[in-house]
């Protein structure tokens, strides 16, 4: 176990203190590919909603910050998590201690990557956990036992990815910002919680779509699990597109690093690797094959900034 027992000396006083840039601005952009098909691109900004706190993160995390009401946060991600780095500068910025279960028990004798040593400066303390365990944390036994091993069991448990009833619900200003903005909005997709919360803010008329990071082809029934959870039942047009993963979860092909660098060159926007970068490759095959009218805007939802 990996531990730091400051959460950082300049900590605030309430979520409020941290003034997120919302609603976060709207970019419309030129892009040939989408030009000449007749259909206008839009970058919803995300990404500019704080300095450390960008993205679906701030609108999933906020929520349940909020209903930790001071107490240990803890939650779970893999190696390169950025949900687990964003709880972690929560944690910091909030004064609160996070505890981050990551999976993978023989990741605990070697140098941690970049990612994690970021969580860990940002004073959230690491458990590693095998990787059966971890498959199995939503049981009520496995997860009380893994607490108990973390020295947490009063935490507040946040799941992995962020998503539950809260998060999807927060989740779901960001469809009431681009209600009337466009015809297809557009967000990848890890757990699934932004686009179940997305499609039900996003009112009659516009169509959610989603594009899956990673392999298997299982979003849907958590997509639906989510909404009956957050509001009873089915909310919103959702669809999902598993063709992009480029072989799962923190998987950057030579191809997708390629067509990320020349759309940051034609565009002057940053564009993180594991997400956005699927995403908006996604919307170029999508657009070139036909999948956008002519005359349709299709919004791009950036949920996040490149790992420095």
């Amino acid at each position: 176990m990996t531990s730091s027992d400051d959460p950082g000396s300049a900590a605030l006083t309430s979520l409020t203190d941290l003034r997120p840039g919302l609603p976060s601005p709207v970019q419309e952009v030129t892009d040939g590919r989408f030009a000449r098909r007749g259909v206008r691109l839009l970058l919803k900004r995300d990404d500019l909603i704080h300095p450390e706190l960008v993205g679906n993160k701030w609108r999933k995390l906020a929520p349940n910050l909020a209903a930790a009401a001071g107490r240990t946060v803890l939650t779970f991600g893999g190696a390169y998590s950025n949900h687990l780095r964003a709880t972690a500068a929560a944690g910091r910025l909030l004064g609160l201690r996070t505890v981050g279960v990551v999976r993978g028990q023989e990741l605990a004798g070697r140098p941690l990557n970049p990612s994690l040593a970021r969580c860990v400066s940002d004073g959230m303390r690491l458990h590693f956990v095998d990787r059966s365990a971890y498959r199995r944390k939503t049981e009520p036994e496995t997860l009380a036992a893994v607490l108990r091993a973390a020295g947490a069991e009063d935490a507040y448990v946040v799941p992995e990815g962020g998503s539950n009833s809260p998060a999807v619900r927060g989740c779901r200003a960001l469809g009431a910002e681009l209600t009337g903005r466009a015809d297809v909005v557009a967000v990848a997709c890890g757990t699934g919680g932004t686009l179940a919360g997305l499609a039900a803010g996003l009112g009659a008329g516009g169509r959610a779509l989603g594009v899956p990071v990673l392999k298997g082809g299982f979003l849907a029934d958590e997509i639906r699990a989510l909404q009956s959870a957050a509001f009873g039942g089915p909310r919103g047009d959702w669809s999902l597109d598993d063709r992009f993963h480029f072989g799962g979860y923190a998987r950057v092909t030579e191809e997708l690093d390629a067509f990320a660098e020349d759309f940051e060159h034609r565009h002057g926007v940053p564009v993180e690797r594991l997400y956005v970068a699927k995403l908006l490759y996604a919307l170029v095959a999508l657009a070139e094959e036909g999948a956008f009218p002519r005359g349709s805007t299709v919004a791009a939802v950036v949920t996040g900034r490149p790992f420095p």
